[in-house]
């Protein structure tokens, strides 16, 4: 005889946040929270705007940025309001197909820009390793077609993952212990017998991803390392690296603090639920907030772009202010 188990798919999904914070916290945790997406939005949309309406700074290389920063502003869309908004508000209520759709951006767009920091690492290594075929081989055409690449490669797994997760029952709890709705903690809320298929499938497609840009991102930066040293030139020497400097940061702040957790689950490390929260915001939203400030700081054309148009506005202000 075949027993049918009916499961009643939940409606809305509770979003736990930080389980040890206090609740007089809860203040001061979402003006933190409200902080970040002020500078993820002003930082991004202000490097688009710089660059859109500089003419000069129309090259391959701010092209990629541009990009990056479209991708951070609209993960911290999709993220920071709801965290804000639960703390903030105390709604802490996402509905089942709210929670997905935020599940397929944050692991699409973390995807795009794992795939886009390899077009970066590429323009940096044509330049260093290949510069008198540099103009020829990188045009904004190609950083485009490939940059588009980035955006689109992403969309066909991550529509796997979305279908085969939506797919299974939830009946074990509708509480997500984290602050966002991440398919690990979405997975762990599922029950029947295609839950522990669907994790592998997921984690195979994540690490794709994840290394295989990664393997191609170490090889470049390998390689334009091995070459700088090489040159005899110290000003030269110099000038190269400080044209990959802000680069290889970007892509160390974006890595790191991932491999870090999944070293800790592959050997079995012990992190509090807390911590672990805390770590997987910092790699997640950090990046957005501070590249920004690193294209600005690190990047010349950028810097003198903003300094010359913000004396430029100083200066419409102050004769503006002497008319009046």
């Amino acid at each position: 005889m075949v027993i049918t188990l009916n499961v009643t798919r939940v409606k809305n999904f509770v979003i736990l946040g930080f389980p040890g914070l206090s609740p007089q916290f809860y203040g001061p945790v979402s003006a933190v929270f409200f902080f970040f997406y002020l500078t993820i939005v002003v930082g991004n949309i202000s490097i688009l705007a710089i660059v859109f309406s500089e003419k000069t700074l129309q090259k391959p290389t701010y092209l990629v940025f541009c990009h990056l920063a479209l991708n951070d502003f609209t993960f911290g869309t999709t993220t920071l309001p709801k965290i804000i908004s639960k703390y903030w508000f105390g709604d802490d209520l996402i509905s089942f197909y709210g929670c997905f759709i935020q599940m397929f951006f944050i692991h699409y767009l973390g995807a795009v820009t794992s795939f886009m920091l390899s077009v970066m690492a590429f323009d940096r290594f044509i330049a260093i390793c290949f510069p008198l075929q540099y103009r020829v081989l990188i045009t904004n055409s190609i950083i485009s077609a490939l940059c588009g690449l980035a955006w689109l490669i992403p969309v066909s797994f991550m529509l796997v993952i979305i279908i085969q997760t939506i797919s299974l029952p939830y009946c074990r709890s509708n509480v997500i212990e984290q602050c966002i709705c991440d398919h690990m903690s979405l997975i762990n809320q599922a029950c029947g017998n295609n839950a522990k298929s669907v994790q592998v499938t997921t984690f195979s497609l994540a690490m794709f991803s994840l290394l295989l840009p990664l393997a191609f991102i170490l090889f470049s930066y390998v390689c334009v390392i091995v070459v700088i040293m090489k040159m005899s030139n110290t000003a030269g020497r110099t000038r190269a690296f400080s044209t990959c400097s802000s680069q290889i940061f970007i892509t160390c702040l974006f890595y790191l603090p991932r491999c870090f957790v999944y070293i800790a689950n592959t050997f079995g490390i012990s992190l509090s639920l807390d911590f672990r929260i805390v770590i997987i915001l910092l790699y997640s939203l950090l990046p957005a907030a501070v590249n920004p400030i690193i294209y600005c700081f690190k990047t010349q054309d950028i810097k003198k772009t903003l300094v010359r148009k913000l004396k430029t506005t100083k200066v419409g202000m102050e004769i503006k202010i002497w008319t009046l």
